[in-house]
C-alpha cells in the first residue's frame, strides 16, 4: 500500500509542479502532511537540506521520504515517480521541436530569445553582486569579503581567458569559490 501511495503522490507532484522547485514547495508540503510521511518542522529541515544538496529539491525529497518510507526500492519509485511526467513531457516536445528547429521562423525566434536569456543572467548576476558585495539599502554596509571573493573569481575567468585563450570551466569556479569562501570567512577574519 505504500508503494502505491508514495507513486501517487510523487507522480501528482511531477504532474503540477509548475514554476520550479520553489513553485512546488506548497504541493510538496500539501502532499506530504496529508499522507502524514513527515510533520511540519521535519518537512521543513528537509527542504532545507534537499535546496542545499545538488539536485531538484523534488527529487531529493522524493528520494528521502520513499527511502525513509519503504526502504530503497520506495526511495526509487518516489524519485520515477516524481520525475515521470517532466521526462515524457521533454520527449514529446523533442519530438515535435526536431521537425521545428529546420523552419526558418523557428530559427528566428531562438535566435531572438538568446539575447533575453542573456540579459536575464546578467541582470541576475549584477541584482546578486549589488545586493550581497554593494548593498544599496540604507544602513547597510559594504561586504567586503563577498566583494573579496567576486574580484577574485572575475580575475581568474579574465586572466584564463585572456592568457590561456580558454573559458575556465563552471566546475573550477564552483570549487575555487568554495576555497576562497572558507579561506575568506572561515579562516582570516576581516
Amino acid at each position: 500500500m505504500i508503494f502505491l501511495e508514495l507513486f501517487l503522490g510523487f507522480l501528482w507532484v511531477g504532474c503540477f509542479s509548475f514554476g520550479g522547485a520553489y513553485g512546488a514547495i506548497p504541493l510538496i508540503r500539501d502532499v506530504v502532511l496529508s499522507h502524514g510521511w513527515l510533520d511540519e518542522e521535519s518537512l521543513t529541515y528537509m527542504i532545507a537540506v534537499s535546496e542545499s544538496t545538488p539536485g531538484p529539491i523534488m527529487v531529493n525529497l522524493a528520494t528521502y521520504i520513499g527511502s525513509s518510507k519503504a526502504g530503497f526500492a520506495g526511495a526509487a519509485l518516489a524519485t520515477l515517480a516524481v520525475v515521470l511526467p517532466a521526462f515524457v513531457i521533454i520527449l514529446l516536445v523533442m519530438a515535435v521541436v526536431k521537425s521545428l528547429l529546420s523552419n526558418p521562423y523557428m530559427q528566428a525566434l531562438l535566435r531572438g530569445i538568446k539575447p533575453c536569456v542573456i540579459g536575464i543572467i546578467l541582470a541576475t548576476g549584477t541584482y546578486m553582486v549589488l545586493n550581497h558585495c554593494l548593498p544599496l539599502t540604507p544602513g547597510s554596509s559594504l561586504d567586503v569579503r563577498a566583494t573579496i571573493i567576486t574580484a577574485a573569481l572575475f580575475a581568474a575567468s579574465w586572466s584564463t581567458k585572456h592568457f590561456f585563450k580558454k573559458k575556465i570551466s563552471p566546475i573550477m569556479l564552483i570549487l575555487l569559490s568554495a576555497g576562497l569562501g572558507v579561506m575568506v570567512y572561515g579562516g582570516f577574519p576581516l
